[in-house]
């Protein structure tokens, strides 16, 4: 029975691991759907690598272009990587997120055809008059552009709307529609610079198209005094606008009002300006005397239509502008401060910390599976493996939290995000701390596991939130002393009882599955570490909540009222008080204490990430779909209680019918020899 015991949680761990292996696989592999864009060009590595740490204004701070690439493609996309062909025979082509963003952006003709808009439910593309293919599948700018009218119309309508009020289907409209006005402007962005202003002749007549004179933009803004003194003139006299004026203002709004929001990629002159500007506002502010950086102006216009212009030439000319535009603009970001982490956040996506830390995990994964199938020195040998990868994957996440902390200047934790990596590491970390103390290696085992889920939860989090963590947070949470004492404290807290429901989890295997072979030292070993769990994350779940009312009363002006998050922070006081206290007067026994252990999950589960949900409260940052996550979570706590009560009663029932039969045999007269 021991022995099939083990192959049962063999198999559990080995289903485990190909499931992981599975969402590692598909997160790291562009979707199956390979386009055809005609003449498609990849950029070189140069050119991308020269592209990552242009510093543009997002999410209220300045950050390299690779990161707004990669959450705009994560937002539109659902993936982090595309792939395209330039014939039908043609060999496969993988987009990077910044790649994406270089043909939105330079090359539009390829960008459209490109399947850059996920739509989950079909039914959206048919509410637009277009027509349908799988049910859920992704579309091009080109395919989608027929029925914009409609979607915005739509859009406008469900907008009215109560968001509790809306459909599904009139959520991805709107969603959809939102995803559709942010590609058209990064679409437009840099077109004025592209395409220029269509002269026409002084007595109004157009130009024949194909063999029309095209005016610079910035060399129209150069003569913004001449156009203002023509407009004011006409004014004075009473005269209309003379025809080739009147035409060419109106492409110059039209352009203007097409690269207004796109892109904030010039910093502002003056130094106490914090809003960078876009190459419509550059525009538009010289048109309109509303800036007296009238040169900067124009000179930023000329560098941009320069370097636009050039992509056509070749990717070495094209690198070549763009170089002189991105060092004029890294210049100005660095004489403002506003250029101090931008090649350390480029290099942090770059590394893909986090992919390698599942990797590491899923390595330790597979040894811990190993070590508790073997005995002896092979297990000794497989646990030095286990602690190698797992303190690898450790380090690949320690690491890019530290780098995060430099990035944002603030404590690591202030999302919800936030949140999960930072209960990786520490919630790996006191679990190294239980092995080390005890020495038994159940700990040891559980480990790289609990590494593993976690990291894959905040990998699946981040692609369907598609935000980026890094921006700054709201005003009531800008204060690192609170983020530094409140938040981690009660962070850790999370992450302890986690990690005592987890040993809960592997007390019930071990015992249910009879594979710790009735070893009542290494049951008592567990149930010691389980009961200093609780402690640990009575403790600081407790100081947590009490500086949480401090800042509270410091911030709202009262120290409690009954938010669901303050709610959420005493349950984990309360139920670890009655675990602790029922475990002192007896009420609760081993199997009692660790399926309490076990339950103490769903209640750090619904503190750490239901009430999010709830939508009420003044804790009302960083709600976020994630039903699915919670349901998966709630019903593996309610398996482990079940299996973990039944196999009480049955060991309950088997240790009775002992007593009885021995007590039987001690009852019947003993037979004598005749």
């Amino acid at each position: 029975m021991n022995q099939v015991a083990r192959w049962i949680l063999f198999s559990l761990g080995i289903l485990l691991f190909v499931g992981v292996l599975a969402v590692v696989a598909r997160d790291a592999s562009p979707p199956d759907d390979v386009r055809v864009v005609e003449g498609y060009e990849p950029w070189d590595a140069e050119t991308l690598e020269m592209a990552e740490s242009i510093p543009v204004q997002d999410g209220g701070r300045i950050k390299p272009l690779t990161t707004y690439a990669g959450f705009t493609m994560l937002r539109l996309y659902g993936a982090r990587s595309m792939e395209v062909k330039s014939t039908e025979d043609g060999d496969p082509v993988k987009l990077k997120p910044i790649a994406w963003m270089m043909d939105l952006l330079f090359r539009p003709e390829f960008a459209e055809q490109q399947p850059s808009f996920r739509i989950e439910d079909s039914a959206v593309v048919g509410a637009i008059g277009l027509e349908t293919r799988e049910k859920r599948d992704r579309y091009s700018y080109e395919e989608l552009k027929p029925g914009r009218e409609r979607l915005y119309e739509l859009a406008r309508s469900y907008s009215q709307l109560e968001k509790k009020q809306r459909s599904p289907l009139e959520t991805q409209v709107l969603a959809l529609a939102e995803n559709f006005q942010s590609y058209e402007q990064l679409i437009g962005v840099f077109g004025m610079a592209r395409n220029g202003l269509a002269m026409m002749t002084v007595d109004g007549l157009p130009e024949n198209e194909d063999t029309a004179r095209r005016a610079n933009v910035s060399a129209v803004m150069a003569t913004a005094p001449v156009i203002r003194q023509v407009l004011q003139e006409s004014q004075n006299s009473g005269q209309p606008i003379p025809p080739h004026v009147q035409r060419l203002l109106e492409q110059l709004l039209d352009g203007a009002n097409a690269s207004k929001f796109g892109l904030f990629l010039f910093p502002p002159k003056a130094k106490d300006d914090g809003h960078w500007l876009s190459p419509g506002e550059r525009v538009m502010n010289v048109m309109s005397m509303q800036t007296r950086d009238v040169e900067g102006s124009v000179k930023d216009m000329e560098m941009l239509e320069t370097a636009v212009r050039s992509v056509t030439e070749s990717q070495s000319e094209f690198r070549k502008h763009l170089g002189e535009l991105k060092a004029d603009i890294v210049a100005r970001a660095e004489s403002r401060g506003e250029y101090r982490s931008i090649e350390l956040e480029a290099d942090y996506y770059r590394k893909n910390w986090f992919l390698y830390a599942m990797i590491w995990f899923l390595l330790g994964t597979v040894f811990a599976i190993a070590m508790w199938m073997v005995r002896g020195k092979a297990q000794d040998a497989l646990g030095y493996f286990v602690w190698a990868t797992t303190l690898a994957g450790w380090a690949y996440v320690v690491i890019p939290i530290v780098k995060r902390c430099i990035i944002m200047q603030r404590p690591p934790v202030g999302n919800l995000y936030d949140t999960i990596i930072f209960i990786t590491a520490a919630a790996v970390f006191f679990g190294a701390l239980v092995e080390l103390l005890t020495r038994r290696k159940f700990a040891l085992g559980m480990l790289p596991i609990v590494g593993i889920v976690l990291i894959v939860l905040a990998r699946l989090f981040e692609v369907g939130d598609g935000k980026d963590h890094m921006d700054p947070l709201i005003a009531v949470l800008r204060s690192n002393y609170w983020l530094t004492t409140h938040v981690i404290t009660i962070t850790l807290g999370y992450a302890g009882g986690l990690v005592a429901a987890a040993l809960g989890m592997i007390y019930v295997l071990l015992r249910g599955l009879r594979l710790d072979g009735g070893d009542k030292s290494l049951r008592r070993s567990l149930t010691r570490a389980v009961y200093g769990m609780v402690c640990l994350t009575l403790f600081l779940s407790l100081v947590g909540t009490v500086l949480g009312g401090i800042w509270a009363n410091d911030s709202w002006g009262r120290f409690w009222g009954w938010d669901p998050k303050e709610n959420g922070a005493l349950m984990i006081v309360l139920a670890t008080l009655a675990i602790l206290h029922a475990r002192v007067g007896g009420f609760l026994k081993e199997w009692g204490l660790h399926l309490a252990s076990i339950f103490l999950a769903a209640v750090v589960t619904f503190s750490w990430w239901h009430v999010n949900m709830l939508d009420t409260g003044l804790h009302n940052y960083g709600f976020t779909e994630g039903g699915g996550y919670i349901t998966l979570l709630y019903g593996v706590v309610a398996l482990f209680i079940l299996f973990g009560a039944v196999a009480w009663i049955i060991e309950v029932v088997q240790a009775s019918a002992r007593r009885a039969e021995q007590q039987g045999a001690a009852g019947r007269p003993v037979k004598t020899g005749s």
